[in-house]
């Protein structure tokens, strides 16, 4: 099992840019994927990026181009930065990690989410227009 503790988050003006972190702990080396997913007041939670271990990375497609996602293995942390945010990402985001690398795979469809067994507690992002 994996601990994940994101950070972060706040508010920002659309336009403006984040950078979060999820720092791991414990059997984070078994990890395969990992990635950011967001969820909206009254909506679905959805896939944002994961990155598998040797840092291939995949993007939900309205995230293309803004969000990059990362990682520091030195350091067992999971950076997501953001750029250019619009009201639209005003979520809160939340750090995942899967043994198996389907979750990468099968990401982002949503069966992805399935896959991934630990999950940090999620942080606030607040865009304002």
């Amino acid at each position: 099992q994996v601990q994940l503790v994101e950070s972060g988050g706040g508010s920002v003006q659309g336009g403006g840019s984040l950078k979060l972190s999820c720092a791991a702990s414990g059997s984070s080396y078994s990890m395969r994927c990992m990635g950011w997913f967001r969820q909206a007041p009254g909506k679905a939670r959805e896939g944002v990026a994961v990155i598998d271990s040797d840092g291939y990375t995949k993007y939900a497609d309205s995230e293309k181009g803004r969000f990059t996602i990362s990682k520091d293995n030195a350091k067992n942390t999971l950076y997501l930065q953001m750029n250019s945010l619009k009201p639209e990402d005003t979520a809160v985001y939340y750090c995942a990690a899967a043994e198996s690398p389907r979750a990468c795979w099968s990401f982002p469809s949503v069966v992805a989410s399935a896959i991934f067994t630990s999950w940090g507690q999620g942080t606030q992002v607040t865009v304002s227009s």
